[in-house]
């Protein structure tokens, strides 16, 4: 009996210790692990280290359609390259290729998603800044400023192409204090323009780490977003003072690498080229950290005797191949002829590897060939490419494959990382703008402000280059027959001088996400897609068959879940949608 007792008088202790216990909850005021404290955040390595991960997201960390390259938005949708591969792979770019996409299509809100990510990450640089540790001096503060804001700058210039005017949120707003009121019915242009201007005004001209930017940087990226605009006369006055003064973050004078490929090799990354490059590097624990957008652009089904191994994406187009067609002069053929049947350039399509081919032997520019693998060409090292054999589905994407930013044969494991299911992931840097482009851009200001002259010399500048990068076999014989000249006659015609630049920005520029974003500012986009798709759209019928491009696709649309959570009421969506 007194055992019993005691037992119950055990229990009755535990039930009345776990009664006062449960009266209060200080137990469950635990420390988080794992987080900063704000002093840790608001210290200038707490700072920097913030502004870091807004540069991170330029790549778009692992979101393949959030990286500033647009190999989907700007190349695919500008008819210079096909989506490629086989219809049953990423099949969400089938619509975007197609110009048939809705609000709510797979993979519409990629592009936002990771710019509003580098946005928030922006901002947040900027808000810790409001209220700054001790160790951050006012120098901090307006050197940390004029990144973050450089980057909002591109994020929004990034949104603003896509989805035309989207919700302008910057430091002082958060969920809860008006975010998720702020509509799109304002004009993104002036808030770039003043985030871009702040910045090329408070940046330095060099940096001590090479992948932050520069003011000269600002400076060309601020004319580009003039240009996007008209403004033609305050673009071409940036223009000129970065052309004849500036210089890249580690202090070299601006300027082109003598031979056209070795912009695009990681061993010379940070060249005098480089204006701004997202920084990647192989072999670092993530391949987020390296060109995580491109992991399947790279020739199909390779073995070891190519690059990637996979699968077979972004394919160069017919219409594209065919306009570095020159002429006896070596100049293009402006006249769009380069896609009737005499002019197009020979390929291997329907043509298996195994049968014998002989590559054209026509007049090319041999730009061609540094853009494009086509059979029987030296590819970056490896060898010949073979055709059908690199090619997943030649009906669906055709008999081309992408050479920019594919590794050679000499960085397999040193710019290129193995650590993952695929090796196609490279630290060769992407160029958002290289000086190519700048004298490019340059020279569109100076055709619309009077300056045609001006504008050859530019021209021909970029054209001196590609004349000097003919590609070579091993045997010391050219690759191809290239045939390439300047414009030695004086320009005294707009039309014929607007053009002529026109055509080299594709020729330079290829496949670097620019082709459809040019084509809508200059209000082509609709003639030059439906010259497209008069060829590929024949020649691919299995993936473009019936396809065409109609104006409300100019902007892509605003993603239906984005509206679902506001209300259409506060975000409005694109016309025709």
């Amino acid at each position: 009996m007194n055992n019993f007792k005691l037992k119950i008088g055990a229990l009755l202790s535990s039930g009345l210790m776990m009664v006062a216990v449960s009266c209060s909850d200080d137990f469950l005021d635990v420390a988080p692990t794992g987080l900063l404290a704000e002093a840790q955040l608001t210290s200038l390595a707490g700072i920097d280290a913030s502004l870091i991960a807004a540069y991170s997201q330029v790549n778009g960390r692992g979101n393949r359609l959030a990286s500033p390259s647009n190999w989907v938005w700007g190349s695919i949708r500008g008819g210079e390259a096909n989506k490629g591969t086989d219809p049953g792979d990423f099949t969400t770019i089938n619509p975007i290729q197609r110009f048939e996409i809705n609000s709510a299509s797979g993979d519409v809100g990629a592009k936002w998603a990771g710019a509003y990510e580098g946005i928030a990450r922006a901002n947040n640089v900027l808000r810790l800044l409001q209220n700054p540790g001790p160790d951050v001096t006012p120098g901090d503060v307006t050197r940390i400023s004029a990144q973050a804001r450089f980057l909002r700058a591109h994020y929004y210039f990034e949104l603003k192409r896509d989805y035309g005017n989207t919700p302008y949120v910057d430091e002082t707003l958060d969920y809860g204090s008006g975010l998720e009121d702020v509509s799109n019915n304002v004009d993104l242009w002036p808030l770039i323009e003043a985030d871009m201007k702040f910045a090329a005004d408070n940046l330095p001209p060099t940096q001590p780490q090479v992948g932050r930017v520069n003011s000269w940087a600002a400076k060309s990226y601020l004319a580009k977003i003039y240009l996007y605009q008209n403004k033609f006369g305050e673009a071409k006055t940036l223009f000129t003072d970065v052309i004849n003064n500036g210089v890249t973050s580690n202090n070299l004078k601006y300027g082109l690498v003598p031979y056209y490929d070795d912009a695009f090799r990681g061993a010379n990354d940070n060249h005098e080229e480089s204006v701004w490059a997202y920084q990647a590097a192989a072999g670092t624990g993530s391949v987020n950290n390296a060109n995580p957008e491109f992991d399947l652009n790279f020739p199909y089904n390779t073995g070891p005797s190519g690059p990637g191994n996979c699968c077979g994406f972004f394919q160069p187009s017919f219409s594209f191949v065919n306009a570095f067609r020159t002429n006896a002069a070596g100049l293009p053929l402006l006249d769009k002829s380069y896609n009737n049947p005499a002019n197009r350039v020979k390929s291997d399509m329907g043509i298996q590897t195994a049968d014998p081919f002989t590559p054209d032997t026509g007049n090319l520019d041999p730009r061609v060939d540094h853009t494009t693998g086509r059979r029987g060409i030296p590819y970056l090292g490896w060898q010949d490419f073979p055709g059908a054999a690199w090619i997943r589905n030649q009906p669906n994407g055709g008999p081309y494959s992408p050479k920019k930013y594919v590794y050679a044969r000499s960085e397999q494991g040193t710019f290129q990382d193995n650590s993952s299911w695929t090796p196609g992931y490279t630290g060769i840097n992407f160029m958002i703008i290289r000086f190519a482009d700048v004298l490019l851009m340059a020279a569109e200001a100076e055709i619309e402000t009077g300056g045609l002259e001006v504008a050859r010399g530019y021209v021909n500048r970029v054209r001196t280059r590609a004349m000097n990068s003919k590609l070579m076999r091993e045997d010391g014989t050219m690759a191809a027959n290239y045939v390439i000249g300047t414009y030695d006659s004086p320009w005294t015609d707009a039309a014929t001088a607007r053009a002529a630049v026109r055509m080299e920005r594709m020729l330079e520029l290829g496949m670097e996400g620019h082709r459809f974003y040019d084509l809508v500012r200059w209000n082509t986009v609709q003639a030059e897609l439906d010259f497209y798709f008069a060829l590929d759209g024949v020649e691919l019928a299995a993936a473009l068959g019936g396809a065409k491009f109609t104006e409300k696709y100019k902007l892509v649309p605003i993603p239906q879940d984005q509206i679902d959570l506001v209300g259409s009421d506060i975000l409005i969506q694109n016309p025709g949608f």
